[in-house]
């Protein structure tokens, strides 16, 4: 079958890894690059990252965090089963320096799934690569390993200290600059108030920064416009001429607002979903008394 799901782990609490198999994804697909996948005949299209590829086995790797009734009715799937649509590699893939440079790679919570294929991009092309890696806990801190394994250099924060330094991504990446280090490019994904203040923390410095924006997507073609976002004041659109823009340049504080347009309906579909939950659960019970 297609899309079949090979392995699934879970990462931390509602987030949950998925191998696939995508045969054509696997082989084509670059770091930065996403695919955009249906649960259900009746479900919306989600944008997610591909985090990993294993072209000789044929799959791909999405880390899908519930935030939602998509990302949890995909979360309930089980290795065996399949996703019913799978469309990519989509967006444009991360450009990469061609080697001898030193770029610093800042992922913040679910974020870190695009930072893993972007260092083993860099670390491909022969450049130095610096990962400085966010979570609110040491609990919800992902891929730690993976993205340690192929860097040079890994600072992890937290925001509590339970974990690393205590603090903010960006009050790493200042003592890195009031350190002195070199650095020749800049590369964040995450929240977008903590991509914000990433940029926010480079442009006095003239530090190259990209930031991987996460708008809202449907069609994945450019041609719903849900995924436009403003940069250098003009109007771009995210799944064909992104996800990867210049962070300086970026509107972040239009792009915050946008993500939240649909909040109400989201509620409100997920509301439904676990009313749904309940009423398969307590039915699964019953009739599993009636069988005793």
């Amino acid at each position: 079958m297609a899309n079949k799901i090979v392995q699934k782990r879970e990462l931390a609490p509602k987030t949950v890894l998925f191998e696939i198999e995508a045969p054509h994804i696997a082989e084509r697909g670059r770091a930065g690059q996403f695919v955009i996948l249906r649960v259900s005949e009746w479900g919306e299209r989600i944008p997610l990252t591909i985090a990993h590829r294993e072209p000789a086995r044929g799959t791909i790797t999405i880390v899908v965090q519930e935030v939602g009734k998509t990302t949890g009715d995909l979360n309930c799937l089980e290795v065996g089963e399949d996703i019913l649509d799978l469309a990519g590699p989509l967006g444009r893939p991360t450009r990469i320096p061609a080697g001898g440079k030193t770029v610093v790679c800042v992922g913040g919570g679910i974020g870190n799934a695009v930072v893993w294929p972007q260092v083993a991009a860099l670390k491909e092309a022969g450049n130095t690569v610096i990962s400085i890696l966010g979570a609110r806990t040491r609990e919800l801190l992902i891929l730690e390993d993976e993205i340690r394994a192929l860097s040079d250099e890994t600072i992890v924060t937290t925001d509590d200290g339970s974990y690393g330094r205590k603090g903010m991504v960006t009050h790493a990446l200042q003592d890195l600059i009031d350190g002195g280090r070199s650095l020749d490019e800049v590369i964040c994904i995450g929240p977008v108030i903590m991509m914000k203040f990433v940029c926010k923390t480079t442009q006095p410095y003239g530090i190259p920064t990209q930031a991987s924006l996460n708008p809202i997507m449907v069609d994945g073609t450019g041609m719903c416009g849900a995924c436009r976002v403003t940069v250098g004041g003009q109007t771009r659109f995210a799944c064909v001429e992104g996800p990867e823009f210049d962070g300086h340049q970026v509107d972040f504080d239009e792009l915050m607002k946008r993500l939240s347009y649909y909040q109400p309906e989201e509620r409100l579909a997920l509301e439904k979903a676990h009313a749904c939950r309940l009423e398969a659960a307590a039915a699964r019970l019953a009739a599993a008394q009636d069988q005793n």
